[in-house]
């Protein structure tokens, strides 16, 4: 059965007769008239009694009719709630963010889009960018926080490349020195954050690299209190440097850690290939829009 020749036997119904009928699907009466017998042959009963140039709805016809409308109706619906999509009308978006660097960069991204599009509604996940990944390749997510360069299997737009930031205790030997390489801290304890966050990997492959494993002296996802950690004088801590600058204490000192590819260089990805929505597509185009291709703080 198709819409089409319940839209035309709805019109010949609401107008009278096929002559009106026709002109309002701006049809020939004959295309019309073919398109009622159409419907007519595939229900296998007669819709309408034809009567000279008057016709009325036979017993099946009222079923028939009443049934129409309501088809006709949802379409219409279905094409408007489509339409809503499309305009970023109504709908939502499935992010995920890490707790590193969400306040910082992404906070203020909220409110732009929550005036740009007040009918989409944001479904929030917060985790390390490892677990994100995960629930990107389970299509638990549309785009989700992540370093760069991309794993196998994610595509993604950079959003801020940055240095980190040793945060050492005031009482450290190397306290105040302009730059560092991460070799220089080899009988240092660090902090690191818990498991999950991609900082991490980043931190013990540089490690490795220069040819140590790093002694763990305590794990937290707080960024607030690894800080505190550091200024105690439990170890070495490393953040990006503007978080670094942010949460700086006077129990501690910021010191650029000069080492070649251990820059935090913050994305948003998504499964490559997947389908993005409108939803999804706009708050790309926002964060691309305020970061530009991935601002680089030297």
């Amino acid at each position: 059965m198709e819409l089409r020749t319940l839209r035309a036997f709805v019109e010949v119904v609401r107008q009278g007769g096929f002559s009106a009928a026709a002109k309002a699907l701006f049809a020939t009466q004959p295309t019309v008239s073919k398109a009622v017998k159409q419907l007519e042959d595939e229900l296998g009963v007669p819709l309408l009694d034809r009567i000279g140039h008057r016709s009325q709805l036979t017993a099946a016809g009222e079923i028939v009719y009443r049934r129409a409308l309501t088809l006709l109706a949802e379409r219409e619906g279905l094409v408007a709630e489509l339409d809503d999509l499309r305009g970023l009308r109504r709908g939502s978006l499935r992010l995920g963010l890490p707790p590193l660097g969400a306040s910082t960069l992404f906070a203020p991204l909220f409110a732009i889009y929550r005036a740009r599009y007040p009918g989409i509604e944001i479904r929030l996940t917060e985790h390390g960018s490892k677990r994100l990944e995960e629930m990107l390749l389970e299509g638990e997510l549309e785009l989700a926080g992540s370093l760069l360069p991309a794993k196998a299997g994610f595509d993604g737009q950079p959003v801020r490349l940055e240095p980190l930031m040793a945060v050492l205790p005031r009482t450290h030997p190397l306290a105040g020195s302009e730059r560092i390489g991460i070799g220089a801290l080899r009988d240092f304890p660090f902090i690191l954050f818990e498991g999950g966050f991609a900082l991490n990997q980043v931190l013990e492959d540089a490690c490795a690299r220069n040819g140590f494993s790093p002694q763990v002296a305590a794990r937290s996802g707080q960024i607030d209190f690894i800080v505190e950690l550091a200024g105690a004088g439990l170890g070495v801590a490393f953040l990006p440097r503007t978080i670094a600058e942010q949460r700086a204490t006077p129990s501690v000192t910021l010191t650029r850690l000069d080492e070649p590819g251990t820059e935090w260089h913050m994305a948003i990805v998504w499964r490559q290939g997947s389908y993005l929505s409108h939803a999804a597509r706009a708050w790309l185009d926002l964060t691309r829009e305020v970061y530009g291709a991935g601002a680089v703080s030297a």
